[in-house]
């Protein structure tokens, strides 16, 4: 994460419309499976530790992040322990947690295949894998460069590198779907107009406009309808991708 970026981000993580809702979303569809006491929960790609904050009221959480000035800025901010690790080669055994987490980080590195095997390989036998992705490559911008992605997904290229043989699925669903099409025609139509022109700050999207502006507060309205048609709704398309996994 660019140094620039993971100062914005820990405010965006907090306040911005898309996390926000994002974390509502997230706990929503793990909570169903998440009834057992003293669950143990490995949260990589901590970031500045929202996630992991938000994953503390269902149990004991694991924080890995593999930036060491990320997990430095939010140790001290957070007061949490975010510990040095890489999705590529976690530091634990075989079938450690009942709940492992994965939001918006096998993206970030060139061998995803091996980040999902890590994952399930940590999992106890029945346990939870929770995976979320951004959707759809043809949705490719500055975005993705300033996030250091190396690539989007569909359910199809996301099967591809599931162990099938190892895991089940128990949910899948795209989301921010409401948002698709406007935002979609914006990334599409953004690749025409170099980024120093409309881009601030680190260049992510989510720093393209004030949170206290008329267009945020309105996104916010849509993804917040959005999260409560999730609840009985599957979308089968969307800005991100979700999926839960049980390991057998």
């Amino acid at each position: 994460m660019d140094k620039t970026y993971y100062h914005e981000y820990y405010k965006l993580e907090r306040e911005h419309w898309w996390f926000v809702v994002r974390g509502r979303i997230l706990l929503e569809h793990i909570l169903p499976y998440t009834k057992a006491p003293d669950l143990s929960i490995l949260n990589v790609g901590a970031a500045t530790g929202r996630t992991s904050e938000l994953l503390s009221d269902l149990g004991e959480v694991t924080s890995i992040e593999y930036d060491d000035d990320c997990r430095n800025f939010a140790n001290a901010l957070t007061g949490l322990e975010i510990k040095k690790g890489t999705i590529l080669d976690l530091e634990f055994e075989d079938n450690s947690f009942h709940l492992s987490c994965a939001f918006d980080v096998i993206e970030h590195v060139e061998n995803d295949k091996k980040a999902v095997a890590e994952l399930v390989r940590v999992t106890k036998t029945n346990g939870l894998i929770f995976i979320t992705v951004p959707a759809f490559q043809f949705l490719w911008s500055e975005h993705d460069i300033v996030n250091h992605h190396f690539r989007r997904y569909t359910w199809s290229k996301l099967k591809q590198i599931l162990p099938s043989e190892e895991i089940s699925l128990v949910h899948k669903t795209y989301f921010n779907s409401l948002l698709f099409f406007p935002i979609a025609i914006f990334r599409v139509l953004s690749r025409l107009v170099p980024a120093r022109f409309y881009r601030k700050g680190s260049g992510a999207d989510n720093t393209l406009v004030a949170n206290d502006s008329f267009v945020n507060k309105l996104m916010f309205r849509v993804f917040e309808t959005e999260r409560k048609l999730l609840r009985k709704v599957k979308f089968p398309f969307g800005v991100s991708l979700m999926v839960i996994l049980r390991k057998k």
